[in-house]
């Protein structure tokens, strides 16, 4: 399956904000603070001084971050407040922490009410006035829709305003012109849309305001501090069930859009395969044959009760690929319900066939969807409770009967887990000694790993990391790095390096980051992530994906390192390794194309304005489709095969081996191919991996065979008067 990654142009879609995606009281009534959130707000700054790993204080520096943060929370877009109404809050700037600390919530109540009308009486107006708007439209007017809503000022005026929201409903339209909506279903598409978020921003509550007040000061301090409303406080724990029933798909909000962050692996949407991570979700239905419902700009819990649903239920998804060129493309995915079972995410065993010269390398493969483990189980004395470390135990075990040469552990996309079993997993692979070095806010700092000494796998070993690496991914594949006891290869790993606790409040929770996760040789992994010995073209765009690229997230930083063992110096092959690597890439067809996308990719992303001029946009689109038309006919003919005439001809096809593969799951055992065994020739990083473990082999057996003929001659030389 091709990885075509186009431009994110729409990621910053300027119109509406966070808040339309939840809930609100009536129109008529001004929202007021309760006696619980009082108290619930001094709890929580108490807690965000004194246990917070940073240890910042709420003073007047970071009350006036907390305005303009949560300003810019309510209206990221900035297509309601005007400047006359930012400037009427700078009387709040230095003293919310103030009011605060003695439980008032004034100003962020103040300055909700403010915007709750501004956007009541936007979204009244459009509703009211949208047919006749999207009639007098002019789409051969040169004009251009920013992307970057960064670049904007607050409007000076009212009349501003209203050329912003021209600009919007013109790109609403031509994205649905392009995608092929008739056009006498174009207005009422946007009219019932509208008319949606306007019912939804009827029914602000008190917890609604506050939880959005609380969060814009707890994600000051880092992004994976925050306040978990009673509500969210429930869906968070439901999250964390091993046992759900849906599609399996980890989502998020990004402005009016519900995002796939993630997709739980061996999850039905995972098993599906056309889901991706950051496509974005634009309308639900219920069953084969019902009704879409379009989803855009609702908040993300109604957004997830549409998806969930019981076992063996279907639900189709229309969805804008992370890979479309724009937002005028869609893609209905039907996925068919299921529970996501701690057995589906189990490790994964298989075997490469790496060729080396005459003879073939035999490459065992590990996959590790993610650090699990059955607390409930082990505490009950279950003999065979499971975990990842027993699961790649036994199947190291039985790859090493199968006479493997070498072994690559997987750790993409896994997005951690289990510390401990990130401790014991290291414990495989090592005699013995720490595994990670954890400091408190207290400054405090207590290492683990493995105590005793005991056997483990002592056979070549490399670590396979991406982007979506993660947390206890990058205390594995440090600690191994560490070592040198393996080479890790991919990409750069996610950053995550930091250690979250639950603290329940008065109403609701706060999850706090308390500690900061330091690989053996005193450096974190936070921010940084876990850097490869070889690194691959990377495939995610770092600007959007990954720690470095959250707002408020912690530095990196160092502390005293921990004595260990060097299993090998293999800091001597590196050179070689890579050099081996870039020979290899640049004559492997594959290679070649994914590092045509990836500048394709790039390209794209720079753009910071959509023309609003159809034929210009059109023309846009095409050129986008050109490009990748020609990189992919351009890897087609290196490998023999016959160019497309059309990028239609490669979608029509993916489309006819996915209804191949569904029938072949009817013939044989399906749950087993619906687990994804992958026995796929075409991932090449994984073959690439494998093909590395190989030159490691062979560049180790030649330094030997030097060696050893150097030990000879010496001795002959010895020996001779």
């Amino acid at each position: 399956m091709t990885f075509i990654r186009y431009f994110k142009a729409a990621r910053r879609l300027a119109g509406y904000s966070l808040l339309l995606v939840l809930l609100a009281n009536p129109a008529a009534a001004l929202i007021e603070y309760t006696e619980g959130q009082r108290e619930t707000i001094v709890e929580l700054i108490g807690h965000l001084e004194t246990r917070h790993y940073a240890g910042l204080p709420y003073g007047d520096e970071l009350s006036s971050e907390h305005l303009d943060n949560y300003i810019l929370t309510l209206d990221r877009g900035k297509m309601y407040f005007s400047a006359a109404d930012i400037a009427s809050f700078e009387k709040y700037r230095l003293v919310m922490d103030d009011e605060l600390a003695r439980g008032r919530l004034d100003a962020g109540f103040d300055i909700f009410n403010r915007f709750q009308k501004r956007l009541e009486e936007r979204l009244e107006a459009l509703v009211e006035n949208l047919p006749d708007m999207v009639a007098a439209l002019d789409f051969d007017r040169d004009e251009y829709y920013l992307l970057d809503v960064d670049e904007l000022d607050w409007a000076q005026s009212s009349q501003e305003l209203d050329d912003r929201w021209r600009k919007q409903v013109k790109n609403q339209v031509l994205s649905l012109k392009l995608a092929d909506k008739p056009q006498d279903e174009i207005a009422p598409t946007l009219v019932k849309r509208y008319s949606n978020q306007l019912k939804r921003v009827r029914q602000y509550n008190s917890q609604d305001v506050f939880q959005i007040y609380a969060n814009a000061l707890a994600e000051l301090y880092d992004p994976h501090t925050n306040y978990l409303s009673p509500r969210r406080s429930e869906n968070f724990n439901i999250n964390m069930s091993l046992s759900l029933e849906g599609i399996g798909a980890v989502l998020q909000t990004e402005d009016e859009y519900t995002k796939v962050a993630r997709l739980v692996a061996k999850g039905p949407a995972d098993k599906q395969g056309e889901l991706q991570p950051s496509d974005r979700i634009v309308a639900v239905a219920q069953g084969t044959d019902g009704e879409f419902e379009d989803v855009i700009g609702w908040r993300l819990d109604e957004v997830v009760q549409l998806i969930r649903g019981p076992k063996d239920s279907t639900v189709r998804l229309q969805v804008i690929p992370a890979k479309a060129k724009t937002t005028d493309q869609r893609k209905v995915i039907t996925i068919v319900r299921n529970k996501v079972k701690l057995e589906e995410q189990s490790a994964q065993k298989k075997i490469l066939e790496i060729p080396n010269g005459e003879e073939a390398v035999r490459v065992g493969v590990i996959t590790i969807p993610a650090f699990y483990i059955d607390f409930e189980a082990m505490r009950r004395g279950d003999k065979d409770y499971k975990s990842t470390t027993r699961d790649v135990k036994r199947l190291l075990r039985e790859l090493e009967q199968d006479n493997i040469d070498g072994l690559v552990v997987d750790l993409r996309n896994n997005g951690g887990g289990s510390l401990q079993e990130a401790n014991e997993l290291t414990g495989l692979f090592i005699e013995y000694g720490p595994t990670v070095q954890i400091r408190h806010s207290s400054r405090r700092v207590w290492r683990d790993g493995k105590r005793l000494k005991s056997d483990y796998y002592e056979g070549p070993l490399v670590v396979l990391v991406n982007r979506l690496s993660a947390s206890a991914s990058e205390i594995f594949a440090g600690a191994i790095q560490d070592y040198q006891r393996g080479i890790v290869v991919g990409d750069r790993s996610f950053g995550k390096g930091t250690v979250q606790t639950l603290i329940p409040l008065t109403e609701g929770q706060l999850k706090i980051t308390e500690s900061k996760f330091y690989r053996i040789s005193g450096e974190s992994t936070q921010h940084r992530g876990v850097v490869p010995d070889v690194a691959f073209p990377t495939l995610y765009d770092v600007e959007e994906i990954g720690e470095s690229a959250l707002d408020h997230a912690l530095n990196w930083d160092q502390i005293n390192p921990v004595r260990h063992r060097s299993y090998d110096d293999l800091s001597t092959l590196l050179p070689a390794l890579n050099n081996q690597f870039h020979e290899r890439s640049e004559g492997n067809p594959d290679f070649v194309f994914l590092e045509d996308q990836i500048e394709l990719a790039q390209e794209t992303r720079r753009l910071r304005e959509l023309p609003l001029n159809e034929q210009a946009r059109i023309a846009l689109r095409d050129s986008q489709e050109e490009r990748a038309l020609l990189i992919e006919n351009k890897r087609r003919r290196a490998q023999g095969e016959e160019p497309l005439a059309s990028l239609d001809e490669l979608d029509d096809s993916e489309e006819d081996t996915a209804q191949e593969t569904a029938s072949d799951a009817e013939e044989e055992d399906a749950l087993q191919l619906a687990a994804g065994d992958e026995d796929e020739a075409d991932d090449v990083l994984l073959l690439e991996a494998g093909h590395v473990l190989a030159d490691a082999l062979l560049l180790k057996q030649q330094r030997f065979a030097v060696h050893n003929n150097a030990d000879s001659a010496a001795a002959v030389d010895h020996g001779n008067p």
